[in-house]
């Protein structure tokens, strides 16, 4: 199957009493069992539910994996996967990824011995010095939030390989529609779900899609023992959303990238930031591993200060200044101050976020509407 048929039919059947087209919203906690462990898949809904089965299905059928293991927010998924892990062991990441990704290493898993390295994915030679024997995983986010670098997934999973560590894909900004790093030799691709999957800013979630049969299982047993897990509804909200997966980032992509041509030619602009512009030094990559270059849009302003930014942001109307990203709608952020805020600013600095860097999440409204309301707000 095509994506887009995907998108829609992957792991889905009509369910079996009803022939529902959609799965149905199985609110309950617990299953009849025919004697003591004999039951029809189900005992209790902490450890699995037919509709966030239904959604496993979908999302691993999406990044063509052979599971999937959703989770009630992006942060639990993290969460469950960095509990592989013992004192002692190294974790290379990203040094410019999601704010909320470097609190949860630095400030919950450190203390427990865990040590980690933040570094420029794009550099190879820095990723390769920063290996250790003790280096277990590389924790890849690509795009990155909020500086959008690329990150080589090829590369750097022979590298995860040839030194038997696990390779992680943050692959939020992305979705499965424009990146799959599985087939290009990834462990595992990680998602807020609450973000393009969902992507009607109405549900929190989190999952994880993986072939590899050790991890799963270790998720599985996170699943059912921490008890991270979404409720139906969510899972129906993000099937659902799914559903529309393909049609929403093939406008908002349009949209991006006449967004970004604007700002390209805008006086007031000091950088744009986005894969799709033959400027950013890993537009080449992006052309290799995503079939296109994402709807995320980050630019500095000519005055590099954090009051300039806030002032531009409260005068946009269609922009809404707001956490999160991957809605239908259009939003406005300040990674200095909301998304990254728990980033010291001399981290942020060293890593090229700037305060004035502004990222916007580029809806599916009328282009030419956008670009109105920035230009209005310039």
């Amino acid at each position: 199957m095509k994506f887009n048929t995907k998108a829609i039919h992957a792991g889905q059947k009509p369910e079996e009493v009803s022939g529902s087209v959609m799965p149905p919203i199985f609110q309950t906690s617990t299953y009849v069992q025919e004697a003591p462990n004999v039951n029809k898949g189900y005992d209790y809904a902490r450890v699995a539910n037919p509709t966030r089965t239904a959604l496993e299905k979908l999302i691993a059928g999406l990044e063509e994996a052979d599971e999937c293991a959703c989770f009630a927010s992006g942060c639990a998924a993290m969460d469950a996967v960095l509990k592989k892990f013992r004192p002692g062991d190294h974790v290379i990441a990203s040094n410019d990824l999601y704010g909320g990704t470097y609190r949860l290493f630095r400030e919950v898993f450190e203390p427990y011995g865990i040590a980690f390295s933040f570094i420029d994915m794009t550099d190879m030679q820095a990723v390769k010095a920063a290996r250790t024997d003790n280096t277990k995983l590389l924790w890849i986010e690509t795009p990155t939030n909020p500086l959008l670098k690329i990150a080589d997934i090829k590369q750097l999973t022979v590298f995860a390989k040839e030194y038997n560590m696990l390779s992680v894909v943050d692959n939020t900004f992305a979705s499965p529609y424009l990146q799959q790093p599985l087939k290009m030799g990834a462990d595992a691709s990680l998602h807020s779900t609450t973000k393009y999957l969902g992507g009607h800013s109405d549900i929190i979630g989190g999952a994880v899609a993986t072939s590899n049969d050790e991890l799963m299982e270790h998720l599985r047993f996170q699943v059912k023992t921490t008890g991270g897990v979404p409720g139906p509804m969510d899972c129906y909200l993000t099937l659902r959303g799914i559903k529309t997966l393909h049609i929403r980032m093939q406008r908002a992509v349009e949209n991006a990238k006449i967004i970004a041509d604007f700002l390209t030619n805008h006086s007031g602009v000091g950088e744009v930031i986005y894969p799709g512009l033959s400027s950013h030094p890993q537009h080449e990559t992006a052309k290799s591993q995503m079939n296109d270059f994402g709807a995320m849009v980050s630019f500095t302003l000519k005055d590099d200060a954090s009051e300039t930014a806030k002032e531009f942001m409260s005068r946009t109307h269609l922009f809404a200044l707001a956490e999160s990203l991957g809605g239908v709608e259009s939003l406005i952020n300040h990674p200095a101050t909301m998304t990254h805020g728990s980033i010291p600013r001399e981290v942020r600095y060293k890593a090229g976020l700037k305060d004035s860097l502004i990222r916007l999440s580029v809806g599916i409204e009328d282009a030419e509407d956008l670009v109105e309301d920035l230009q209005q707000a310039f």
